[in-house]
C-alpha cells in the first residue's frame, strides 16, 4: 500500500499528515479522514490504509497541525481525567468553524491535486470532536464533497451560534450520522434535536445509534474499542462511498 508523509501548505505554515494511494496505475476517488481528538496514531493509519485497499485515495491531515506535529504528545489517553479535559481544549479551542472551513477547503483541493486522485466529489468522514469538523467541511465546499459521514460525533447540535446544525442550508452533499450510546457529547436529546434539523434541512441523510458501542468504540486503541460494531460501521462506510463516489 503506498503511503506518502507529507506537508500540506496552508494560509499560515504547513499541516504534516499522510497520503495513502492503491495499489496500481490509474486514479481512485478521493476521501479525506478526519482524525479524532486523538491525531494521528498507528490506529486511525491502518483504518485510513484499509479504506484506501478498497481503492480509494485517503489524506489524513493533522487537523491540529496549530498546536503540534504528529503523533501529538501528550497521547489524550496517557493523561488522568483533569489532564485531559485541559489537552482537549489546547487543541480545539483553536479551530473554529471558520478556520475548520478554511482548512478543510485546503485539504480537499490538495487531495485532489494528488496524481492518484480522480477529479471530481470526494467523501469526508469524521470521527468524535471531527464528525463536526465533516459537516463545516460539506458546508465550505458543496461543490466537491459527495458525502459526509460522522462516528460518534459530538457536538453536532448545540444552542451556540457556532453550531453545525446551522451549518446545514449549506450542504448538498448525502449525509451519514452513526452515534455512540449514552455519549455526554451528543445526548439523547441533542440527538432529537438534531435529526429535527436535518428533517427540515429536507436533504439525504441517515442517522442511529449503535447499540451498546460508546464514545469511540470504532477506533481500535481505544478502551471501548466494539470490534463487531467498529465493522458495521466501515462497512457503511462503504456503502455510502461506493453509492456516491463509484
Amino acid at each position: 500500500m503506498p503511503q506518502r508523509e507529507l506537508e500540506i501548505p496552508m494560509q499560515q505554515g504547513s499541516c504534516d499528515g499522510v497520503f495513502y494511494c492503491p495499489e496500481g496505475d490509474g486514479k481512485w476517488p478521493g476521501v479525506l479522514y478526519l482524525t479524532d481528538i486523538g491525531g494521528i496514531r498507528a490506529a486511525n493509519r491502518e483504518a485510513a490504509a484499509r479504506l484506501s485497499k478498497e481503492r480509494y485515495a485517503v489524506l489524513v491531515p493533522n487537523i491540529f497541525y496549530r498546536t503540534g506535529h504528529a503523533p501529538l504528545q501528550p497521547s489524550i489517553r496517557a493523561l488522568d481525567d483533569e489532564g485531559r479535559k485541559k489537552r482537549m481544549a489546547e487543541l480545539s479551542t483553536p479551530l473554529t468553524p471558520e478556520l475548520i472551513e478554511r482548512d478543510a477547503s485546503t485539504y480537499i483541493d490538495f487531495l485532489l491535486w494528488q496524481n492518484c486522485t480522480r477529479p471530481g466529489m470526494i467523501g469526508v468522514v469524521g470521527h468524535c470532536f471531527s464528525g463536526k469538523m465533516a459537516m463545516f467541511a460539506a458546508a465550505a465546499r458543496p461543490d466537491k464533497i459527495a458525502t459526509a459521514a460522522s462516528f460518534h460525533g459530538g457536538g453536532l447540535y448545540t444552542d451556540a451560534p457556532t453550531s453545525p446544525h446551522l451549518a446545514l442550508p449549506r450542504i448538498k452533499a448525502r449525509l451519514y450520522f452513526g452515534y455512540a450510546t449514552n455519549d455526554h457529547s451528543m445526548s439523547v436529546e441533542a440527538i432529537a434535536k438534531f435529526e429535527e434539523a436535518l428533517q427540515r434541512w429536507g436533504g439525504q441523510y441517515e442517522s442511529e445509534t449503535y447499540k451498546d458501542a460508546y464514545h469511540s468504540w470504532t477506533s481500535s486503541d481505544s478502551p471501548v474499542y466494539n470490534q463487531p460494531q467498529a465493522e458495521r460501521a466501515f462497512q457503511k462506510l462503504l456503502e455510502l462511498f461506493g453509492q456516491t463516489l463509484r
